[in-house]
C-alpha cells in the first residue's frame, strides 16, 4: 500500500465542504455530481452496439445518485427483492433491469419475472424450476469459467474456479448444449481488476461458450473494474473499450446475429466521487505514531471495516491554522469513536499535525462505503449530500 498517497480536493469542493460543515456539522458524505457523470461517458462511450451499462446498485443504492446514472444513459444490476423494488420506483422497468441471485427461490422468480427483469440462473436446480415456473421464457446463466483460466483471489475472494460457490461449471453448462431455452450468459470474473489481460482472457474463453447456444442474444461479462491507490496504474477504459468492442464484433460475425453487450460497473461508477467528511476530536501519541481520533465510526465508514487489510482511502486535512498543513508528515492512523478495538477508518499513512477541530476528508468514498452502513455500534447513518 502506497502510504504516501495524498488526496487531491479541488478547491470548490472544499469550499462546499466547509459549507456544509458549518451547517450541518460532521460526519456527512458529499458526492461530486459532475464527477459520477464523467465515469458514466466512458462507460456509455464504449464503441460497440448494442450495449447496456447495468450499474450494480450494490455499490451505491442512494435515489439521487441513482437518478443521476438514469439521466446518463446507465440501467440497473439488483440482486435483492428491496432493491428491485428501489429501482422500479425510479423508474426502471423490464430489462433496464438485471437480476440476479443464487439460491433463488420460487418467490423471487416469480417477482423478478413479472417485472420483466433479465433473470440470471446460478445453478442446473434454478434452471429447472424457471423452466418449470416459465416454460416459454428463456434463461440466462452465470458461468464459471474458472477451469479455463487461472482465476485471480481478488478483494472478494474467488468468484470463479473451484474456489468459488458461484454459476454452472464447464461440464454442466457442456450438458446443456444446443439447448434452445439459453438466451444470455453471464459471468463476473472478480472485484477491484486492475489487469485488462485478465479481463480479456475472461471474456474470450466465454465467448467460447457463446458459440454452443444458437438461440444466445446476451453476453453479459459482469463487472470488477478496479481502482488504484497509484492514479498512474488505473485500468486504461479506452483501450478496454476497444478491445471488448472488437471481441464483440467477432462473435457476432461468428455467429450471424448482433450479441447484446451488458456490463455491470460499480465501484468504479462513483468512488472517486465521494468523500467522507469527519472531525479530528480527539490525538493521542504512540511512539512516533499519531493517533487521531473523529467524531465518526466505521460503522458509519465501513469499507475498512469489511476489508481491514486491503481497502484504502486517501485522506486530505483541511486544517484550522493553514501553517499546521505544511508541517513534516508523520506516521497517522485515524480511529473512531467507539470502543470497538478495529474502529479504524485509516491505518498507517503520512499526514501532517493535526489538531482537535481540524476536518478530515476520506477520498474513494462514492461507492461500497454509505451503502454498506451497519447498525453495529449504534451510530445513526451519515448525511449524504451532492454538488
Amino acid at each position: 500500500m502506497n502510504n504516501t498517497f495524498e488526496l487531491q480536493i479541488p478547491e470548490a469542493l472544499k469550499t462546499r465542504i466547509s459549507e456544509i460543515k458549518a451547517i450541518q456539522g460532521s460526519p456527512f458524505y458529499l458526492y461530486d455530481c459532475a464527477a459520477i457523470r464523467e465515469h458514466c461517458l466512458q462507460f456509455t462511450a464504449l464503441p460497440y452496439e448494442p450495449k447496456a451499462i447495468h450499474f450494480a446498485l450494490m455499490a451505491n443504492s442512494n435515489p439521487q445518485f441513482i437518478r443521476i446514472l438514469k439521466d446518463c444513459g446507465l440501467k440497473v444490476f439488483v440482486n435483492s427483492i428491496p432493491h428491485l423494488e428501489q429501482v422500479l420506483s425510479l423508474g426502471f422497468k423490464g430489462e433496464e433491469i438485471v437480476f440476479a441471485a443464487s439460491a433463488m427461490d420460487e418467490a423471487k422468480m416469480k417477482q423478478a419475472e413479472g417485472a420483466g427483469c433479465l433473470v440470471v440462473l446460478d445453478s442446473v436446480g434454478q434452471l429447472e424450476l424457471w423452466s418449470r415456473l416459465f416454460p416459454l421464457q428463456g434463461a440466462c446463466l452465470r458461468c464459471n469459467i474458472g477451469d479455463q483460466v487461472s482465476p485471480k483471489q481478488t478483494l472478494g475472494g474467488y468468484f470463479i474456479g473451484k474456489d468459488s460457490r458461484l454459476g454452472f461449471t464447464r461440464e454442466e453448462l457442456q450438458q446443456l448444449k444446443g439447448d434452445p431455452r439459453i438466451r444470455g450468459l453471464h459471468s463476473y470474473v472478480g472485484t477491484n481488476i486492475l489487469q485488462l489481460s485478465y479481463f480479456m482472457d475472461c471474456y474470450r474463453k466465454l465467448s467460447e461458450l457463446a458459440e454452443w447456444f444458437p438461440n444466445l442474444q446476451v453476453l453479459d461479462f459482469g463487472g470488477g473494474f478496479g481502482l488504484s491507490e497509484d492514479p498512474s496504474q488505473q485500468l486504461d477504459l479506452q483501450d478496454y473499450g476497444a478491445q471488448v468492442s472488437a471481441l464483440m464484433r467477432q462473435l457476432s460475425l461468428k455467429l450471424g446475429a448482433q450479441i447484446r453487450l451488458i456490463l455491470e460497473p460499480g465501484r468504479i461508477i462513483g468512488a472517486e466521487a465521494g468523500y467522507f467528511v469527519c472531525e479530528v476530536v480527539d490525538l493521542k501519541t504512540r511512539g512516533k505514531h499519531q493517533l487521531i481520533g473523529v467524531n465518526a465510526s466505521c460503522a458509519q465508514f465501513p469499507r475498512p471495516l469489511f476489508y481491514p487489510d486491503e481497502a484504502f482511502h486517501p485522506v486530505a486535512i483541511l486544517a484550522q491554522n493553514e501553517a499546521e498543513a505544511n508541517e513534516e508528515k508523520i506516521l497517522s492512523s485515524i480511529y473512531g469513536c467507539s470502543t470497538y478495538s478495529r474502529d479504524f477508518l485509516a491505518r498507517d499513512i503520512l499526514l501532517p499535525p493535526v489538531k482537535p477541530g481540524d476536518t478530515v476528508i476520506l477520498g474513494y468514498a462514492g461507492s461500497y462505503c454509505a451503502s454498506s452502513y451497519t447498525h453495529f455500534l449504534g451510530f445513526a447513518p451519515a448525511r449524504e449530500f451532492f454538488t
